[in-house]
């Protein structure tokens, strides 16, 4: 299935699960498909299984959002003090749209909860209290965690998913690699053939010299690896280092779930020469989560550390805000340089990156599916270096590979029935949502929450999210080919450096 295919059946307010290999579009698809909700003044609920997750999509973790909290059992009195919370309510019952992202790492327990408090608090016994459910993840990558004494079960085992009969897309498409060989051992690894062929390739990838790539991050199975390593090669720089440490914003316990989740440190260590990893998305200012670089220096002009990028760009990198958001409104943030140190990263923490280059150490696999999560953050067989590697590192949960084919098979099921769809009855279906949402058929018109944001920006910065007049932008082009540095470009045209990079790429000026 494409992504515009899923989407056209996100926007009928459908239930779905968003599925596909790693690198086939999954959270762009969700993002595209929150922009239009928020064009529509319908804010979604954006949650995931882990903090880590979390943070990617700047929500917060399912356990928080529907007031479970560390509860694994839901008992009558549990429920019932959880539906009567005032924040706990307010929240869910403002909801139309409920987003779980990295779904694989929930348990089937955990869900069936989630749909018991959403039906209490919302006084609906349908599914998840009548809310659009959106399930996105792999089953293929890292299972959910069994607790002490405990058996995980997937999280479609629960009676929640069943009820909520949620409609499988299956992405087909492959964005992060273009390598034809090694999609072929990562297909075959997904479907346990992996074969003498495939085995050959991999261990071409064990002899190579790691000199060809010394930018390559090494993705271990334990914490213990990695912080040795990091601390080791920091050591060894010869310059003192400089401590950047996060700020924060916001009760106590959102901010530490903030920071657990966040893949910047609170205490980030910098020297010249450090091996680094950009820890967000930023295409206006030249990098984007997983891009890897060398401290150049600590302190520019600004105060800023001057990273140069594997592809050889320099950039100034400036302070970057995580947040969870409920409703459009910030309920807690944390504030740090988007850089970690990226001689080594666990394998856990590297889930939903692309990574140019990876020195992969599998000799201590203990999980299903965390070889497979490994060898394919990687964009090219050419990337991966692989150093160590056990009996359990190319294994897939057998269980998934059964499911898998039944998850391909509805997928292929709700293309044919997408496809007898007209024209009119689509634009009908997404119509009817929005209205029964809340929303508004009219996209130019703010939605309360929108208007109290753009009042809030505006206050600050009077031309905040207004549009640009031809006089502007004829002015912008000017300053631009004379070469002005943007902090002048922001004081002559009262606009903020977002505004005026997004302006400057919808020109054609800048990529």
């Amino acid at each position: 299935m494409t992504q515009e295919q899923a989407l056209d059946i996100l926007k009928t307010g459908a239930n779905v699960f968003l599925t596909g290999e790693p690198g086939s579009g999954k959270t762009h698809t969700i993002n595209r498909y929150v922009a239009y909700l928020r064009a529509h003044g319908i804010e979604p609920a954006l949650t995931a299984s882990t903090g880590i997750a979390a943070t990617h999509i700047g929500g917060m973790t399912i356990h928080s959002w529907c007031g479970l909290g560390v509860l694994n059992e839901l008992s009558p009195y549990d429920l019932d003090r959880i539906s009567s919370n005032e924040r706990v309510y307010k929240r869910l019952s403002k909801a139309r749209t409920l987003i779980i992202d990295e779904v694989s790492m929930l348990d089937a327990k955990t869900l069936s909860m989630v749909d018991a408090v959403c039906r209490e608090t919302r006084r609906s016994d349908r599914p998840f209290g009548g809310l659009q459910i959106v399930l996105v993840g792999d089953f293929f990558q890292l299972p959910p965690v069994a607790r002490a004494g405990t058996k995980a079960e997937f999280a479609f085992r629960s009676p929640g998913w069943s009820a909520a009969s949620p409609v499988t897309c299956y992405l087909s498409e492959q964005h992060r690699q273009d390598d034809t060989a090694f999609l072929a051992v990562l297909s075959a690894i997904r479907s346990n053939v992996v074969g003498e062929e495939h085995l050959s390739l991999l261990e071409a990838r064990a002899s190579v010299d790691l000199d060809v790539a010394p930018d390559a991050v090494k993705l271990f199975s334990h914490n213990v690896d990695v912080d040795r390593l990091n601390d080791k090669e920091l050591a060894q720089l010869p310059e003192s280092g400089r401590v950047f440490t996060m700020e924060s914003k916001g009760p106590e316990h959102l901010v530490e779930s903030l920071k657990r989740g966040c893949l910047s440190p609170e205490k980030l260590v910098l020297k010249p020469g450090a091996a680094v990893m950009f820890t967000r998305n930023n295409p206006a200012a030249g990098f984007a989560n997983g891009t890897l670089g060398t401290v150049v220096k600590t302190a520019d002009s600004l105060g800023h550390p001057m990273v140069r990028t594997s592809a050889g760009e320099m950039i100034s990198v400036e302070p970057m805000e995580w947040r969870i958001e409920d409703q459009g409104r910030v309920l807690a943030s944390v504030t740090q340089i988007p850089l970690r140190l990226a001689w080594a990263m666990t394998v856990h923490k590297s889930q939903g990156m692309s990574l140019d280059a990876a020195l992969v150490d599998l000799g201590a696999a203990f999980e299903y599916g965390q070889g497979y999560v490994a060898l394919s953050r990687v964009r090219r067989l050419s990337g991966l270096f692989i150093r160590g590697r056990n009996e359990r590192a190319l294994e897939v949960h057998p269980e998934i590979l059964a499911e898998d084919r039944a998850f391909r098979a509805a997928s292929l099921a709700a293309e044919s029935e997408l496809a007898k769809i007209t024209a009119e009855a689509q634009a009908k279906a997404e119509r009817n949502f929005i209205v029964t949402c809340g929303g508004h058929l009219d996209t130019s018109a703010p939605s309360p929450e929108k208007k109290t944001f753009l009042e809030e920006k505006r206050a600050k910065h009077p031309k905040a999210y207004e549009r640009w007049t031809e006089a502007e932008e004829a002015e912008l082009i000017k300053l631009f080919h004379d070469e002005t540095p943007v902090k002048e470009m922001m004081k002559k045209l009262g606009r903020q450096r977002g505004g005026i990079n997004s302006r400057l790429r919808k020109l054609g000026l800048v990529e």
